[in-house]
């Protein structure tokens, strides 16, 4: 976050300099309230860039195996740009390469989720995710299969639920 303000500052400064510069050399006959609009306009372009490719330059970075399962996306009152194309603002990705199945629980997995967001630091927590039942459960971290099912919490999410969805169409 703080490189990313060093940025929008540098950004403006730039642009001003630049416009600055470009009156001086066409001898004033630009108006002087030209830099800090444009040092403005430079500003809110640059933050605007990054919001709208931090889901793609984060995506990209994710290791080999790990694929996003679902994506949150944002509108706000006080950027009114994203009424017209919201922006990415969180997602959520299942680790697929590192799996665990078990021998006796045939369509059932342990694998790891991990949870992004725009400014917060990545969560995770381990699932238990039943292909064939189509139904998935939080596990403690750490947390091992077990055969009881009367020890687990299951959920039954709907038919279109991303997390099950790719991830058993990954294994």
């Amino acid at each position: 976050m703080f490189l990313e303000l060093i940025a929008v500052i540098f950004a403006g400064i730039a642009v001003a300099g630049v416009v600055m510069l470009a009156g001086r050399i066409s001898g004033g006959r630009l108006p002087k309230w030209l830099a800090p609009v444009a040092a403005a306009l430079a500003m809110i372009g640059v933050t605007i860039a990054s919001e709208y490719g931090w889901y793609d330059r984060t995506r990209a970075s994710l290791p080999d195996g790990v694929v996003v399962a679902e994506t949150g996306q944002n509108r706000s009152l006080y950027r009114p740009w994203t009424y017209l194309v919201p922006y990415t603002e969180r997602f959520a990705a299942v680790d697929v390469a590192s799996a665990k199945r078990h021998a006796e629980l045939p369509g059932q997995y342990l694998a790891e989720v991990y949870f992004f967001g725009r400014w917060s630091p990545v969560s995770t927590l381990t699932a238990r995710l039943d292909c064939t039942g189509w139904r998935r459960a939080v596990v403690a971290s750490g947390g091992a299969f077990g055969t009881n099912d009367a020890t687990v919490d299951w959920i039954t999410p709907p038919e279109d639920d991303g997390l099950l969805t790719t991830f058993c169409g990954a294994v």
